[in-house]
């Protein structure tokens, strides 16, 4: 059966509703225990909105996972990040359904990527599958959970999407079973002058109390603005669980006048970066809390997550000395409700004058050039304003000073060329070894350089300082069995990896001359015995590279 989902069912008005066609019943529970979330569809996450349910599995790795419905295997990916091993299954209604952090998959489709991972000689593939390969049948086993890729502890992340745009959609609105009496819980709003950029006001955190049913404000409101943009942290709980969720729906009001609405639906992998330009970003890096915008940056592009916002991109615009009465409704995708009421008024409106030496505005190409610095952000770079900062501090230890390029707490949506000149000489040899080093104040990453015309050159997403250092130890392997050790019972070959400054690049382990093929998790690399290491004594060899060419050579032997 098909069932129309229109926004009239959860809010009052549904001229703005997008009118979505979903399935209810089609699909089944992927597992054979009740679905208990873990997180939910569009959840902030780092980078991200999360893009489909995460279902606990009582804590245990290697539930059987099961095909929602009748359709055929079309992809097998594996990574050693994001989902890690995971299935696709395209179904004939127009969706394709995605099973993430798996363990192993079924013996036929297990046997067959081995073969493709032994053709190309790489652990990491991405195989896109004909329909008379794998067809399966709704309910048909097809893996087994696991904790593999970006997951930290055991569960199945499970998605819904379109299979014409790609695009995840809300799993919940597909008629699954899972328990929920629990409105959303709102704890802080907070307020912004949406007329000056929102990296360059701190905002006004105001923390939320409950009356009976509602949610409301200790006291009024003030604001030295006539338009004010809201931020909501939130929470939400299904039954039987602790962890927190998001909203489906938000829908603000100012004197019971509609200002806009957030429908999270339907988002993209290609937009999903734009959760930088949702939230206030630097809320999130200083003190890591996820306020929710309700209302849309200059250049925050999802667009679609909006189906009505009024003329100031749903900001209030509020009367000289008038108190106004500001509502928020908020729903989750079972339909619970919660309300938000305040009073708030402004006073004392100050001019919007924002005095900058070096304006970066949003929409427009933005270009900085220092004598050992240059760059240049693209149109589509910032979500807002910047009065840009750049700051120079000596650094004789590395090869060039550290330059403070803006604040980390600002996001940059694409990635751009930094350009930076070394502050003293490079000898020849290690022209080809230097990095770039990144910091945020809390951590540094790394990464190669390329030389060229006296600069180097790396492709970096963020502000923060950076400087150049040279890069000449090659990682280190380091074995888990003891050398020559007697292996005939053991179920595994490990090795762990490190590196001192960038990250590894390759990892190559050829068993009597073979390619062999070894798994990567976090800094583990394991190999499990197979048909591919049969009894007797063998030389297993390991190369590792990292970004900067630095070689690491291993030679390990071993009876089995």
């Amino acid at each position: 059966m098909m069932k129309k989902i229109v926004l009239l069912l959860l809010l009052p008005l549904c001229s703005f509703a997008r009118d979505l066609q979903y399935p209810q019943g089609y699909f089944r529970n992927p597992l054979n225990i009740p679905i208990v979330l873990a997180g939910n569809f569009g959840e902030c996450r780092p980078n991200h909105f999360h893009s489909g349910l995460d279902i606990k599995t009582l804590g245990k790795e290697n539930l059987p996972v099961f095909a929602a419905a009748d359709g055929y295997i079309s992809r097998i990916k594996m990574e050693k990040g994001g989902f890690g091993h995971a299935l696709y299954v395209t179904h004939p209604n127009g969706f394709t359904t995605v099973y993430a952090h798996l363990n192993d998959f079924v013996p036929a489709v297990q046997r067959y990527l081995k073969q493709q991972q032994y053709k190309k000689q790489s652990w990491a593939v991405d195989l896109q599958l004909p329909a008379e390969m794998f067809p399966v049948k709704k309910g048909e086993q097809i893996a087994w959970s696991g904790n593999t890729g970006g997951s930290t502890a055991p569960h199945l992340h499970f998605e819904i999407r379109d299979s014409r745009t790609e695009h995840p959609v809300n799993p919940m609105l597909f008629g699954f079973s899972i328990p929920d009496s629990r409105p959303p819980v709102p704890v802080r709003l907070s307020f912004y002058d949406v007329r000056k950029s929102i990296y360059e006001q701190e905002s006004q955190v105001i923390s939320l109390v409950k009356q009976g049913n509602t949610y409301t404000v200790s006291d009024t409101i003030l604001m030295r603005s006539d338009k004010v943009g809201i931020g909501l942290e939130v929470n939400d709980f299904m039954d039987g669980s602790s962890n927190t969720l998001n909203f489906y729906t938000a829908s603000w009001y100012l004197d019971d006048s509609l200002q806009g609405t957030i429908v999270l639906d339907d988002i993209g992998y290609d937009v999903t970066r734009y959760l930088h330009a949702y939230v206030d970003y630097r809320e999130h890096k200083q003190k890591s809390r996820w306020f929710q915008l309700l209302f849309r940056l200059r250049e925050n592009q999802l667009n679609h997550l909006y189906p009505f916002l009024n003329a100031e991109r749903g900001a209030l615009e509020l009367e000289e000395d008038k108190t106004h009465k500001v509502r928020i409704v908020l729903h989750d995708a079972t339909g619970n409700e919660t309300t938000i009421t305040f009073p708030i008024r402004s006073r004392n409106a100050d001019a919007n004058n924002q005095e900058c030496t070096q304006l970066f505005r949003a929409g427009s190409v933005n270009r900085f050039e220092h004598t050992n610095v240059q760059f240049a952000l693209g149109e589509r770079a910032l979500y807002d304003d910047i009065c840009f900062r750049f700051n120079v501090q000596r650094d004789e230890l590395s090869f060039s000073d550290k330059y403070q390029i803006h604040h980390p707490y600002v996001p940059v949506h694409s990635s751009f060329k930094l350009n930076l000149k070394p502050n003293k000489p490079v000898s020849f040899s290690l022209r080809d070894k230097l990095a770039l080093v990144y910091s945020d104040g809390k951590s540094e990453r790394a990464q190669a350089a390329d030389f060229e015309n006296g600069w180097y050159k790396a492709s970096v997403r963020n502000f923060g300082t950076y400087r150049l250092v040279a890069d000449t130890i090659a990682p280190i392997i380091t074995s888990l069995q003891k050398q020559n050790a007697l292996l005939g019972n053991a179920s595994q070959l490990r090795f762990r990896v490190s590196e001192d400054r960038t990250s590894v690049k390759t990892f190559r382990a050829e068993l009597d001359g073979k390619w062999i093929c070894f798994e990567p998790r976090g800094d583990i690399f394991f190999y499990t015995f197979d048909e591919h290491c049969p009894k007797g004594k063998h030389r297993l060899k390991i190369t590792v590279t990292d970004e900067n060419g630095n070689i690491q050579t291993l030679v390990y032997n071993f009876t089995r």
